[in-house]
C-alpha cells in the first residue's frame, strides 16, 4: 500500500466517529477519502492512458462545440423565417386593404352614377297620382293643390312640401305625399270632421275638435252650436267647451243642441228636449260626464255636476 493510502486509513481510524458528531461529519470525510483515492489513480496513470483520456475529454468537447453551434444557427434560421411570414402577412394585409378600397370606390361611384340617371333621366318618374281619404273634398281639389305633373321625376319631388300644399285646403287636417316607385305618386289625406257649429255675421260655421273654423255652410243633423265670443284653436272657453263636448258618450253628445261657454269655469248644455246642464269647469271632466249618465235618469229640468261629489236635479 501507498504512503497517502496508509495515512488515510490510519486518519480515518484514529479519529472514530461518535453518536454525537452525526451524518454530515461521515460524508465530509467520505469525499476527502475519496478524493484522496482519485489523486492516488491519476498518479498511478501512465503517459499513454494520460494522452488517450485527453483526446476522448477534447473530442467531448468539440462535440459539445458543434452542437452549439447548430443550436445557435438553427434558432437564428427560425427567427429569421418568423420575420419573413410577419412581412409577408403585412404584405398581404396592405394588398387586401387596397382591395377594399378600391372596391368602395367602385361601388361608390357606380351609386353616384345610379343616382344621377334616376334624378336626371325619365327612367322613374310620375306616371300616375293615386288619392286617398277623400270625402267632402274632391280630387281635383288635391291635384291642383299638389301642383305636380306627370313625367316630373320622383327623385326631384319634395314631398313635405308637396303635403303642405295639400294641407292648405281648408277641410283637409292632415296629408301625407309619398312616392312609390317606379313611377306612382300617392297622396293621402285625411278631412276635418265638424263637432259644432258658431254662428257669425257672415253665416255658420263649422269647427272640429281642434276648433279650427274649416266650412261656411249649414251644419249637418246632430252638430250643436257652439257659443263663444270669438272661436278658435287658442280660444280658452273654445277650448274648454269642445273638452266637455267630446268627453261625453255619442248618445248624450247627439242630444246636445247648444253648449254655452261666457268664460271657462261656466260651461252649460242645453239639450233638445230644453233641459239645461251645468257643467262649469272643465277639472274631472270624465268623472262629471260618468254621473251626468245616471243622473239625466232623474225627472228634472236643471242638472248640476258642477260639483260630482255632490250633483243635483231641479
Amino acid at each position: 500500500m501507498s504512503e497517502p493510502d496508509k495515512t488515510s486509513e490510519e486518519a480515518a481510524e484514529s479519529a472514530p466517529v461518535s453518536d454525537e458528531v452525526g451524518d454530515s461529519a461521515a460524508e465530509a470525510i467520505d469525499e476527502d477519502a475519496s478524493a484522496e483515492q482519485a489523486d492516488a489513480d491519476e498518479s498511478a496513470e501512465g503517459p499513454r492512458m494520460r494522452a488517450r483520456r485527453e483526446r476522448m475529454e477534447r473530442r467531448d468537447a468539440q462535440r459539445r462545440a458543434i452542437a452549439l453551434e447548430q443550436a445557435r444557427r438553427e434558432a437564428k434560421a427560425a427567427a429569421k423565417g418568423k420575420q419573413v411570414d410577419q412581412g409577408k402577412s403585412a404584405g398581404r394585409g396592405k394588398v387586401q386593404g387596397l382591395h377594399t378600397l378600391l372596391l368602395a370606390v367602385l361601388l361608390t361611384v357606380i351609386a353616384v352614377g345610379l343616382g344621377a340617371i334616376l334624378y336626371f333621366t325619365p327612367l322613374m318618374s310620375v306616371r300616375q297620382t293615386v288619392v286617398t281619404g277623400t270625402g267632402v273634398v274632391t280630387q281635383e281639389d288635391v291635384l291642383r293643390e299638389l301642383n305636380i305633373t306627370k313625367g316630373t321625376r320622383l327623385l326631384q319631388i319634395d314631398t313635405a312640401a308637396a303635403a303642405d300644399r295639400v294641407a292648405s285646403i281648408r277641410r283637409v287636417a292632415s296629408a301625407r305625399v309619398q312616392c312609390e316607385y317606379p313611377s306612382t305618386l300617392r297622396v293621402t289625406i285625411v278631412e276635418r270632421v265638424p263637432v259644432a257649429a258658431w254662428a257669425g255675421g257672415d253665416g255658420t260655421h263649422l269647427i272640429d275638435r281642434d276648433g279650427v273654423d274649416f266650412a261656411n255652410e249649414p251644419p249637418p243633423p246632430g252638430i250643436p252650436v257652439l257659443d263663444v265670443v270669438a272661436p278658435g284653436p287658442q280660444d280658452p272657453t273654445t277650448k274648454a267647451a269642445l273638452q266637455v263636448l267630446t268627453s261625453l258618450a255619442p248618445d248624450l253628445a247627439r242630444q246636445v243642441a247648444k253648449i254655452a261657454a261666457p268664460s271657462v269655469s261656466s260651461i252649460t248644455l242645453t239639450l233638445d228636449d230644453g233641459r239645461t246642464i251645468v257643467w262649469g269647469t272643465t277639472d274631472r271632466t270624465a268623472e262629471k260626464a260618468e254621473k251626468l249618465g245616471a243622473l239625466l235618469t232623474q225627472p228634472g229640468r236643471m242638472y248640476d255636476v258642477s260639483s260630482p261629489d255632490l250633483p243635483t236635479v231641479k
